[in-house]
């Protein structure tokens, strides 16, 4: 399985984003060098795809899947395209507090941890539907890593558009989210005006 292997700080401070987006509750001290440099408009764009990308950890590849996908959907192409990246059944275990980052939810997922609406799926990109029922599997639910999570991230903010359930560590999407309640600092216009080149 290909892995970004890039060290989170690092990284976080070359695209100019606070680590706290990914659930990590560091701060760098460095400064980036090359902060006052202008950027060209190629620039601008690759860097918010970059983002996007770093945020939610998929690769180029399916990146450019999700984007020809959001592109046939009605709708604007850009909104499709944060709502497909929220809808990933790593980030709803994330949004729902039931992981501190979204590599760890990842994770949790891989490992077989979680069931929709009752039926075991271990697919990190799995779409999640309106109406599904997400949660972690029974066998797993008395385990202290859950304890230790809920106890870190019970404080985190459920988005609007998820239920959660944080006892039985059991949540529901209620809708889909809407552009406004996806709180990531990304500007997807201009992704969209990148791969209409």
């Amino acid at each position: 399985m290909a892995r970004e292997m890039v060290p989170v700080l690092k990284r976080c401070r070359s695209l100019g984003l606070d680590p706290l987006y990914l659930g990590v509750d560091k701060k760098s001290n460095r400064q980036s060098i090359r902060g006052n440099r202008k950027k060209s408009e190629y620039g601008n764009q690759l860097r918010e795809k970059q983002k996007a990308k770093f945020i939610y950890g998929v690769l180029e590849k399916p990146f450019r899947n999700y984007f020809a996908k959001a592109s046939q959907m009605k709708g604007q192409t850009g909104e499709n395209l944060m709502v497909m990246l929220e809808c990933r059944l790593d980030n709803i275990i994330f949004r729902l507090g039931f992981a501190r980052t979204r590599k760890e939810a990842r994770q949790i997922v891989d490992h077989k941890h979680v069931s929709v609406n009752g039926k075991l799926v271990n697919i990190p990109s799995y779409q999640v539907k309106p109406g599904d029922v997400v949660e972690i599997r029974e066998k797993f639910k008395t385990s202290q890593r859950y304890k230790d999570i809920l106890e870190m991230a019970g404080g985190r903010m459920v988005p609007e558009w998820l239920e959660a359930d944080q006892e039985n560590l059991k949540g529901e999407v209620k809708a889909l989210p809407l552009r406004e309640q996806i709180d990531v600092p990304v500007d997807e216009m201009l992704i969209v005006e990148l791969y209409s080149k």
